[in-house]
């Protein structure tokens, strides 16, 4: 590839990994040059490196010899960041053509963020990816620099007569935790003791402190402080700006404003409608949304509710699969989407062959689709996309959390009360700590029942981890198999793989053909969850030790 001079491959060479292959990696440029120059890239003749070159290196008024000057790195400061700006501006605000703004994104790291916030964040699942602070691998018994326990004090509740009360219970739920811990870690190594055979005594540490974090976790009120990081590209963050701006709590918009504040230095145009007038009129229309559905509900509730529409009365953890196709209807329309990709025909054609078939040829086809699975990131083709499930779950906010970060479905939620009871770790009754854990949720359901009188959707931060939250998943077949298995490994919290091995039960209940292809389930019980893990992790540790003869 002659395309370029050498002055000119030396000027490329800090900002692309190659100058002479036809596949490379753009390198330490500005977000904003990099989504501008593939946008621009694709209405231009010229090739991505010959674009960046003569469109967005200041050679023009330079030349390309007094960039290279002394030094043959030439700095960011010769890339035309305000030309991509312009650019983005011009296209996104001129045009409306939102779709370059996925060009380009960031890294942001949002630090002492309650857990409420972190949901809020997440909830918008498309162009984001999320990290967030473990509560089963890290304990949150540590105070800030002022001695005060690490939680949101939420400005509307702190500014109320509901200060003292909210901060009182706060404390208790951080308080009980932190008392429990040593206790708690000593009953687990009690009932499980190390064998030293089999187990490090760092796989082992690590193990019991996963355990006892995994029985603690429902002590910390939602109001907890933690820490996330994502990356997401500037089409998201906007919308995701939007909505946190239009939102009900002060929280929210708060960040909303760090945020873009932040995200400004990185990738300015991509973000700036997010409050404009834009925005605005978006933030408003959800509100309108939010007021008249509020409404409708007021009206539609049903008796023997609560205050507020809110149900009184502890239940019974539930997973129920309300929406599923009848399975000969869906049997058909998976089998003629699996052969669509190898059958030059119609789809109606295809209908036409596979209504002709008997079940033996039918069951066959889908055997072959599923194929034999060596482990779980083998999974089927596409056409198990159009198979689709909705399940209604009631369980602890502690395992929602856990399985909310799954983007390929679609969530639904309803607020956080301690109306729906409480998950009780049976092994804190059986090491004797049930009362200490009974009266600290017990008090957070009495601050509740007096904050939400006034601030229903503030009072979400007094609610400890422990108490169930109703919501609904609806995924694809194919999502099943990459969800269920993985949220029912050994490995995972006791409770979010209770709920994924219920939801296997009930698809293998109206789907057992489809069911039976997830060979990978774990459907048994364990003591120490971590341990296997762990061990494995051991493992590692020692292969690349030895790799690099440390």
């Amino acid at each position: 590839m002659d395309e370029f001079s050498e002055e000119e491959r030396k000027l490329l060479a800090p900002f692309v990994t190659n100058t002479d292959k036809s596949v490379f990696v753009l390198t330490g440029l500005p977000e904003v040059v990099k989504g501008a120059l593939f946008s621009r890239y694709s209405r231009s003749s010229k090739s991505l490196r010959r674009v960046l070159l003569d469109e967005f290196m200041l050679s023009q008024e330079l030349g390309i010899k007094e960039m290279l000057g002394d030094v043959q790195r030439p700095q960011q400061g010769f890339i035309a960041t305000k030309k991509a700006e312009e650019f983005y501006d011009r296209v996104l605000v001129g045009y409306g053509d939102d779709s370059v703004a996925e060009l380009a994104g960031a890294h942001i790291a949002l630090e002492d963020i309650s857990i409420i916030a972190t949901k809020i964040v997440e909830d918008s699942r498309i162009g984001l990816s999320p990290l967030e602070k473990s509560t089963r691998y890290v304990y949150f018994d540590n105070k800030a620099p002022d001695g005060r326990w690490r939680y949101h004090r939420e400005k509307t509740l702190v500014a109320s007569e509901f200060a003292a009360l909210y901060e009182e219970t706060c404390d208790r739920c951080f308080q009980t935790y932190a008392d429990l811990i040593p206790k708690v870690s000593k009953f687990v190594m009690e009932r499980e003791p190390r064998d030293e055979k089999t187990t490090s005594e760092r796989a082992y540490a690590a193990t019991v402190r996963a355990k006892t974090c995994d029985l603690l976790r429902g002590l910390l009120p939602a109001s907890t402080l933690t820490n996330m990081g994502f990356f997401g590209n500037g089409r998201a963050f906007e919308y995701l700006l939007t909505k946190m701006y239009g939102d009900d709590l002060a929280e929210m918009r708060d960040l909303a404003v760090s945020m873009q504040g932040e995200l400004s230095k990185a990738i300015p145009s991509f973000v700036k409608r997010a409050n404009d007038k834009y925005g605005l009129s978006t933030q408003a229309y959800w509100k309108k949304i939010e007021s008249d559905m509020g409404s409708i509900a007021s009206r539609q509730a049903a008796t023997g509710v609560g205050a507020k529409g809110l149900r009184i009365g502890p239940v019974d953890e539930s997973v129920r699969l309300v929406w599923y196709e009848d399975p000969a209807v869906l049997e058909r329309k998976l089998v003629m989407a699996a052969l669509y990709p190898y059958l030059q025909k119609p789809m109606d054609e295809i209908a036409t062959i596979v209504d002709r078939m008997d079940a033996a040829e039918r069951a066959a086809i889908i055997r072959a689709y599923v194929n034999s699975r060596e482990n779980r990131r083998h999974k089927p083709g596409r056409a198990f996309e159009l198979a689709a499930y909705t399940f209604d779950i009631c369980a602890n906010f502690g395992a929602y959390r856990d399985l909310h970060r799954h983007r390929v479905l679609t969530q639904q939620r309803q607020l956080l009360t301690p109306y729906l009871g409480y998950k009780l770790p049976p092994e804190l009754v059986e090491a004797g700590y049930e009362s200490e854990f009974r009266d600290t949720l017990d008090a957070a359901r009495n601050a509740y029942d007096q904050i939400a009188a006034r601030f229903r959707k503030e009072a979400q931060y007094v609610v400890p981890l422990a108490y169930n939250i109703r919501w609904t998943m609806t995924f694809s077949l194919r999502e099943a198999y990459h969800l269920l298995e993985l949220r029912s490994a050994m490995q995972g919290h006791v409770d979010y793989r209770h709920v994924a091995q219920q939801m296997w039960r009930e698809i293998n209940l109206v789907h057992p053909s489809f069911a039976s292809g997830m060979v990978f389930m774990d459907m048994k019980e364990y003591g120490l969850e971590r341990l296997e893990a762990e061990k494995r992790m051991d493992r590692k540790i020692e292969e690349i030790s030895k790799k690099y003869g440390r």
